[in-house]
């Protein structure tokens, strides 16, 4: 590397159509501060510039938000208001010009191999003193002086998904705060997602509910003759959790020893009707429990202890919308649990709970929950198709008789717990004109679901996948971030849903077909996404005694 000899005599390079002494001025106006990442930013803007052809419109990357980002805006029309500059934070000191429609364009970087050794710029570069250390009168004429000689450029060409034209997309009211915002951020918007950087302008509302001024505390021997504002639960520990006395229980002196018992010492009465402003608990569960509820859904009674619970009016598989039950345990005020969705339930089965925290919500923490809920409901249950199952066992070893199978003894026993009926089993060696025919005979028995066993690793004489692809399966999705079951194949045949389980399925006991099956029943097409999202909770542990579904496993 080179070492350059300045003195104050050595003429300062232009930037553009500026001298140096014109852009240093320019930086006080725009940033109010000639930083020295602005000024090498011009000389690197100015460096693209003199790559794109005149009649080109261009667009700009940054590859850094520190400074580079104004110097493209002080000398190019690319802004960030107006869409033409994105800031790509990589926390590198580089930039990009790029025609906008083809993508074809140039970089720009700082390049640390050329800058001196002895230099302040590399001293201030790589921050090698403190700031206050730094020289800046020395590091600002090194920079006027080297200009460009700093700086490396190729010629880039950008992604085309990178060119697409900045948008808003549709837009939507924000149900908890009712401001408009961009549909892709979500059911709720970033900010009442928790991402705003303003603190509550009332701390303590949060915890520290306020009641309503019809609601009075009276000690526990004043209440005689008054009614319980809410269900008063009592603790028994190990034994016993429930509502020693229900909301609308007339006090008697015989409960005061019941009520010093429960430590209450003090109680909650309402005196007379609430105003429009308050809504109590009870009303909000009853309120958040109807809308939650979709089809196969049901309401478990009145609320008890201010919850109510929700209920499988049938057997199927459980789906929760998770995006807009998060969006409502966001709203102040207000819960919602629910078992794992992609559970199978059964009729009657407890499947989510739901309630106000305070005793009475403040009508405009209720109305902002329920836009979430206006929606649509939260939790539905799918019913499960008694399907007709086509098997199509693969292997050279089985199909030889070499080894006995033991596939279709073990699917034919997960399918019995789902009321499917197996019409055919064809076994076939690893050729793949034979398992293009044996695929093609299920298709001709009208099965609703085709399972092919085996022949779907890496190995050259597994064939399975490609006799598949002959007879026209589609929509294919070969692997998933699941254990046992890695190898898992999935997709359409005809009219048929298809599902590849690997061989792992004769030695473990749950595998990925056990979290897939349920979904394929209810009629749920299964994407590349769907199966990502598995990898959270997709291993299974292997348990000596195995509880499934009761376990980890798929949640």
């Amino acid at each position: 590397m080179t070492t350059m000899n300045l003195s104050t005599a050595d003429a300062y390079r232009a930037i553009g159509k500026y001298s140096f002494e014109e852009f240093i001025e320019m930086a006080r106006l725009f940033h109010n501060y000639p930083a020295p990442g602005l000024l090498v930013g011009g000389y690197m803007v100015t460096e693209a510039l003199r790559y794109m052809p005149e009649d080109v419109l261009y667009e700009a990357i940054s590859e850094t938000s520190w400074c580079l980002p104004d110097a493209i805006q002080m000398l190019t029309p690319c802004t960030i208001g107006n869409g033409w500059m994105r800031v790509m934070n990589f926390g590198i000191y580089g930039m990009s010009l790029y025609d906008k429609f083809t993508g074809e364009g140039v970089r720009v970087w700082l390049d640390l191999e050329k800058i001196p050794e002895d230099s302040e710029i590399r001293v201030w570069f790589l921050k090698a003193k403190p700031k206050k250390d730094q020289d800046s009168e020395l590091l600002r004429h090194e920079i006027g002086v080297y200009g460009p000689d700093i700086l490396s450029i190729k010629r880039i060409n950008v992604a085309e998904g990178q060119l697409v034209k900045r948008s808003k997309g549709d837009i939507a009211i924000c149900p908890r705060c009712n401001e408009a915002y961009p549909v892709v951020h979500g059911t709720i918007c970033r900010s009442c997602r928790g991402e705003s950087p303003y603190l509550p302008t009332a701390v303590s509302e949060s915890v520290l509910y306020p009641v309503p001024e019809q609601v009075k505390i009276l000690n526990a021997e004043e209440a005689v003759g008054k009614e319980a504002a809410h269900d008063m639960t009592q603790i028994i520990p190990g034994e016993d959790k429930g509502a020693a006395f229900r909301r609308g229980h007339t006090f008697d002196v015989g409960d005061l020893c019941r009520l010093q018992q429960m430590g209450k010492n003090r109680i909650f009465i309402q005196e007379d009707e609430l105003g429009e402003d308050w809504v109590h608990e009870d009303e909000c569960a009853k309120a958040f429990a109807e809308a939650m509820s979709g089809s196969g859904v049901t309401i478990g009674g009145e609320p008890h202890e201010g919850k109510v619970t929700l209920k499988a009016e049938s057997d199927g598989l459980l789906v929760v919308d998770r995006s807009r039950l998060n969006a409502f345990n966001l709203s102040p005020g207000v819960m919602s649990a629910s078992r794992k969705g992609w559970t199978v339930v059964r009729k009657g089965a407890e499947i989510a709970g739901t309630r106000a925290i305070p005793l009475y919500m403040q009508r405009s923490d209720f109305t902002a929950a329920m836009r979430v809920l206006d929606q649509g409901p939260i939790f539905k249950i799918l019913p499960m198709k008694k399907a007709k199952v086509g098997i199509l066992i693969t292997g050279n070893e089985v199909f030889d008789g070499t080894i006995e199978d033991r596939f279709e003894e073990t699917l034919r026993t997960k399918l019995a717990g789902f009321e499917c009926s197996v019409v055919d089993v064809v076994f076939a060696p690893d050729e793949r004109d034979t398992i293009c025919n044996a695929a093609l005979k299920l298709q001709e028995a009208e099965c609703d679901l085709i399972i092919t066993t085996a022949g779907l690793s890496v190995d050259p004489d597994d064939l399975t996948r490609h006799g598949l692809v002959d007879a026209g399966a589609r929509d294919l999705i070969y692997g998933a971030p699941i254990l046992p079951g890695a190898m898992t194949l999935l997709g359409k045949i005809g009219n048929a849903n298809l599902i590849g389980v690997p061989a792992c399925a004769l030695f473990f006991k749950r595998t990925s077909f056990d979290l897939l099956l349920p979904r394929l029943l209810s009629g749920v097409d299964i994407t590349r996404a769907d199966l990502a999202e598995m990898g959270d909770g997709g291993m299974c542990l292997g348990c000596t005694n195995c509880t499934f579904p009761k376990c980890s496993f798929g949640k």
